[in-house]
């Protein structure tokens, strides 16, 4: 069986009952292609420096905001480090940290990160809560990795809003503070001027996303490329809780992954990757699952999505031709699972974020 044939049909059968082209009345419509995103209002990041500071956090924050990066023009993000404590500082790994200003910087930053923190039993100090909930009511954005969030989440401002941290903190966020949505399956969320990570890594994410956010996919793909990293990854952090996995099937499976990725134009079925894995179907499918957190369909749909995506953004190729490369076949099948995924159509995600100047054709 076609991993995702059954969806395919369904909506290819629906497409086909729909008027002809022919008989619809011609409306043109004529419409500005959008501009690249403005600069922030105010490229100043605030990071928070506490007494056991998280290292690997921090320093996400100083890679992605703080570096000079003279290619990207003069309004790109200027860094400052925030003491939230008295007195030199330690940091995870022996180190001795100072800050560049103390808690007043947050009174004018434009983004304020909260790398990590101490532990999800020590609350904040009053004196940082109340510069948050301050910073935050002139429309300053908080962003938190991993831990951080339970520093947002002392302010009260979560209130409502669906959140992510480590998956490993999501039982003790969700029994502290029950009046927020813990996400448990992605790398981040953003909801306009407060943004949270799943674990330290996801920081790494969601930093670019919000680059992204403010200067466009052209300079987020750089400053992914200088990282080397993707500019995106597929699926959330249910794919990395610990699993009883066999170490050999986890690299059958890895390899496997790479041959989907290379082929995402094969038409795969469950019989041929259960061969190709040495495995029968159903021992596929559950070893998939607990490698993934994914089924084998909704795995190769993201992939395709991404590589559609990738297209999208820096590919002057109509709609058509994305559908082939990417794997979906056809437009109809392509504007199914991209809108599905995203919540956009292609031509919508191209119009917002791509590149190619002529990439209007084919929509």
């Amino acid at each position: 069986m076609e991993v995702s044939g059954w969806i395919d049909g369904r909506f290819n059968a629906r497409w086909r009952a729909l008027p002809r082209v022919a008989d619809l009345p011609i409306i043109v419509s004529i419409m500005p292609k959008p501009s690249r995103p403005a600069p922030p209002a105010s490229p100043l990041v605030a990071v928070l420096v506490y007494d056991g500071l998280c290292t690997f956090e921090y320093g996400i924050a100083v890679e992605v905001f703080g570096l000079p990066r003279p290619e990207l023009g003069p309004d790109w993000y200027r860094l400052v480090t925030c003491a939230v404590d008295e007195g030199p500082m330690r940091a995870c790994g022996g180190l001795r940290v100072g800050a560049d200003q103390g808690l007043d910087a947050l009174e004018t930053a434009g983004t304020i990160i909260v790398p990590g923190w101490k532990g999800p039993d020590v609350a904040p100090p009053p004196a940082l809560v109340e510069a948050l909930r301050r910073a935050h009511a002139r429309g300053a954005r908080l962003m938190s990795i991993c831990s951080g969030v339970f520093v947002l989440a002392a302010t009260g401002l979560l209130a409502g809003r669906r959140v992510t941290t480590h998956w490993r903190y999501a039982d003790q966020l969700v029994s502290a503070f029950p009046e927020l949505t813990f996400d448990h399956d992605v790398l981040y969320v953003d909801s306009g001027e407060i943004l949270t990570s799943a674990g330290s890594a996801a920081g790494l994410d969601l930093s670019l996303h919000l680059v992204r956010r403010d200067y466009g996919p052209e300079i987020a793909n750089h400053v992914a490329r200088r990282l080397v990293l993707p500019a995106h990854r597929n699926g959330g952090q249910r794919q990395y809780v610990e699993r009883p996995v066999a170490r050999r099937e986890r690299s059958r499976l890895s390899d496997l992954l790479d041959q989907m990725r290379e082929r995402l134009d094969h038409p795969w079925t469950i019989n041929e990757l259960a061969k190709l894995a040495a495995m029968s179907e159903r021992t596929f499918n559950r070893r998939f699952l607990d490698a993934t957190g994914l089924t084998p369909g909704a795995w190769l749909a993201a992939a395709r999505v991404d590589s559609a995506r990738e297209l999208l953004e820096s590919a002057d190729l109509s709609i058509e031709d994305i559908a082939q490369r990417s794997g979906f076949g056809s437009p109809a099948t392509l504007r199914h699972h991209f809108r599905r995924q995203l919540g956009v159509s292609p031509t919508d995600y191209r119009a917002q974020f791509g590149g190619a100047p002529d990439a209007a054709k084919g929509q």
